[in-house]
Formats: C-alpha cells, sequence, structure tokens
C-alpha cells in the first residue's frame, strides 16, 4: 500500500515527525512550546492516517485504545474533574486549565491512532541531536549567566526559565537513549550518539536550577538499575511508594515538617526547603477541608481568593497565593478531592500492571520513566501545564515501537 498512497500522505508524516524532532530546540526558545509543537504534529499524522486510509480504521483504533481500563479511568476522572469545575469560584479560568490538560492528551493519542507515526532509527537519530544540541545551548546560556537574552531584551532573565526545557529534554531522552542502544540490530554508532545523549542530558540536569530534574534523574538511575536485575522487586517497590504518596498528600505538610530532618533542607534553595513545606502545608489544609469533592479543578491558582480559604489557619492563607501546591498528589486532592485522587491512583496502578507484563529488558526503562517522572511531579511544577503533559505524552509515543512496527507492517 505504501507504493501507492498518495505524494501527501508521505509529506504530512515527514511534517510531523520534524515538529518532534524540534521539540528539543523550539522548548529552547519558548519554554511552554511544547503543546503547539505536539498539536502540529497530530495534525500532520492525522491528516496523513485519513489520506492513507478510510476514517472508520482511525476510528477502531481509537474505539480499541479507550476501551482499555486505563483509558477508562483517565476519562472518568477528566470527567469528574470537569463536574467539579462547577463549584470552582471561577470557571472560566478552569475550564482553560482543564483544556490545558486535555488538548496535549488528545494530542498524543490522535498519533498514535493516525497509524502512521513510526520511530525510525531516523527519527531517533535526529531527535538525539537536536536533544543534545538543545542540551548544549542551554548550558551554555546557564554558564554565560543568560547573557544572550538580556542582549535580547527577552523573557524573564532568571535561570529557572530553563527549567521547563530540562525537564522535557529529560522526559524525551530516556526512550531515545533506551531505543538507540537496546535495538538488536544497533550499531556502534547509535551507541555511542546514545552515550553522548546520556552524557549532555546529565550536564544539563546537574548545571539547571531544577531540583525536580535532579531528583528524577536520581531516581530513574535508581529504578532503572533495579528493575534491570529484579524487576519484580521494583515494580512493587515503586506502585508501593505511589499508592503511599498519593494516599498521605493532605498530611504531606506537617509530615515533612516533623520528619524530613534539617540537614537534608539545608541543602536546598528557598523555594524547595521551608517554604515548599510551608505551601504543602497551606493546601494541605484545603484537602482536608474539603476531602471528598475538592475545591474545584483549576482552582490552586487563585486558592487564597476561594470561600475555602477562610477555613485554613491564618498562618498558612498567605500561601495559597503561591500559584499551586508544587505537588501532582497534593493538587489533585485539594482540587478533585478523594474522588479525583482515587482515580488517578487507580490509573498509575493499571498503567504499572501493564508494564509488568513486559520483559524485563522493556519494562525496566519505562518503570524508571514512570517512577522518574512521579518524582519530579511531586516537587515541581502544577500537575495540569500544557508543558508536562505534551512532554509525557511524546515520551509515551516514544516507547510505543512495537505498536508502530506492527503498523508499519500493515502497510507493507
Amino acid at each position: 500500500m505504501r507504493a501507492t498512497e498518495p505524494a501527501a500522505v508521505g509529506i504530512l508524516r515527514i511534517t510531523g515527525a520534524v515538529c518532534l524532532v524540534l521539540m528539543p530546540l523550539v522548548m529552547w526558545l519558548a519554554n511552554r512550546s511544547a503543546p503547539l509543537m505536539l498539536g502540529l504534529a497530530a495534525t500532520a499524522f492525522l491528516g496523513a492516517g485519513l489520506l492513507a486510509q478510510p476514517a472508520s480504521a482511525v476510528l477502531a483504533r481509537l474505539r480499541a485504545l479507550l476501551a482499555t481500563p486505563l483509558a477508562l479511568t483517565v476519562a472518568a476522572f477528566l470527567a469528574w474533574a470537569l463536574v467539579s469545575i462547577s463549584w470552582s469560584h471561577k470557571v472560566v479560568p478552569s475550564l482553560e486549565f482543564w483544556a490545558e490538560l486535555v488538548l496535549p492528551m488528545a494530542f498524543a493519542l490522535a498519533i498514535a491512532v493516525s497509524g502512521q507515526w513510526r520511530p525510525t532509527p531516523a527519527l531517533l537519530r535526529a531527535l538525539a541531536a537536536t536533544i543534545i544540541l538543545a542540551a548544549g545551548l542551554l548550558v551554555f546560556e546557564l554558564a554565560s549567566g543568560l547573557s544572550q537574552r538580556m542582549a535580547l531584551g527577552t523573557g524573564k532573565m532568571m535561570g529557572f526559565i530553563f527549567n521547563r526545557p530540562t525537564i522535557v529534554l529529560f522526559l524525551l531522552a530516556v526512550p531515545v537513549v533506551h531505543a538507540l542502544w537496546s535495538r538488536p540490530s544497533s550499531p556502534t554508532l547509535d551507541r555511542l550518539l546514545a552515550a553522548i545523549l546520556t552524557l549532555a542530558v546529565a550536564t544539563l540536569v546537574i548545571r539547571a536550577e531544577s531540583g525536580a530534574a535532579r531528583l528524577g534523574f536520581a531516581v530513574l538511575t535508581l529504578c532503572w538499575l533495579l528493575a534491570s536485575v529484579a524487576p519484580r522487586l521494583a515494580s512493587a517497590l515503586v506502585a508501593s511508594v505511589f499508592v503511599l504518596t498519593m494516599a498521605i498528600a493532605p498530611v504531606l505538610g506537617p509530615s515533612a515538617e516533623r520528619f524530613l530532618p534539617s540537614m537534608i533542607l539545608n541543602r536546598f534553595n528557598a523555594m524547595t526547603g521551608q517554604a515548599r513545606i510551608d505551601i504543602w502545608q497551606s493546601f494541605g489544609e484545603v484537602a482536608r477541608a474539603r476531602p471528598l469533592a475538592g475545591a474545584g479543578f483549576g482552582t490552586s491558582a487563585t486558592m487564597h481568593e476561594h470561600p475555602v480559604a477562610a477555613q485554613v489557619s491564618p498562618e498558612h492563607r498567605t500561601l495559597l497565593a503561591a500559584s499551586h501546591p508544587h505537588d501532582m498528589p497534593l493538587q489533585a486532592w485539594a482540587e478533585t478531592g478523594v474522588v479525583g485522587a482515587g482515580l488517578l491512583t487507580l490509573a498509575g496502578l493499571l498503567l504499572l500492571a501493564r508494564l509488568r507484563r513486559l520483559p524485563a529488558t522493556e519494562q525496566a526503562p519505562r518503570l524508571a520513566l514512570f517512577a522518574a517522572a512521579f518524582s519530579i511531579a511531586t516537587v515541581g511544577h502544577g500537575a495540569w501545564q500544557g508543558w508536562w503533559i505534551a512532554g509525557l505524552g511524546a515520551a509515551i509515543l516514544l516507547f510505543c515501537r512495537d505498536a508502530a512496527a506492527r503498523q508499519g507492517e500493515s502497510h507493507g
């Protein structure tokens, strides 16, 4: 079928691949641009899919994917989040946050069901090259004190503006390194490229101001090593820590205040040390005040203006203006209550159950990325930010090599 397909199909397929390959460089230039690049790629791949085959084939793949327990659970969370907006104090901004979460998920889904997504060796090599280049540019800018951007007079002149691209590059690098290194026929040059990519991203993570990225890198390394030698133990450990972290989120602040040694806190800067614990305490009081349904999806950005703020102790009320809790489980609890947090916990466990069925060599990098991404989400950014969801979606797509290979065979 490939020989008789319209020329536009090949052009659109290449366009989609180029959009994904350029994502690291565009994130370096504009640190919230990942959803845009993923959306452009989705448009191209879906267009190619609809030109190359009947729309019914795309819809059949979509129905099959959405019928899985994991997809149904995620859909249930999104539906509950949408319902919870009805008790938000600012409905329109909450709807905007919901759209910011859903759109990158829809883009990744569109690419997956298009029938055109094939992370070929050439695409992986090109993506590795752009990640290395973007990492080098980021390190150079950080080392030079952002002098280039200061000269241009663009944006905020603070090193933390590179935290988002650092995390996205880290997410994308994991499946690319695994693919380049682990293929049975991997040439020496591919393994050399994988090694250079690992070194480049590690250097960026160490040099950047993102403590969340450094935590994620450490968790990734330890989990990947453990999963390579004891996959069942690693899976059980990750699942246990995941469930425990989701469960204790409403009391995370008091627990960290009581049990986290000061010698550890003192190693972090002001916004990742005691101030972070104070924020957790503030939003934890919100979660405990509205334990069943939460304050409404997307309300964290202006939680200090929500009526629930009156139920928070005066000493913790100020930090409700911190935009978000800097902890995904706590944000889920504060905004969507035990219903939303429970659905997300179930979705995570269903995903981990799927990973357990993979061969150890394929399970290890995926499990490690799950653990790393979750650890980043528990200390870093807002849970529903589009650049984060788009980065995760792109990383997941890059792990879908087996499905892509089957699609390629069906088109041969």
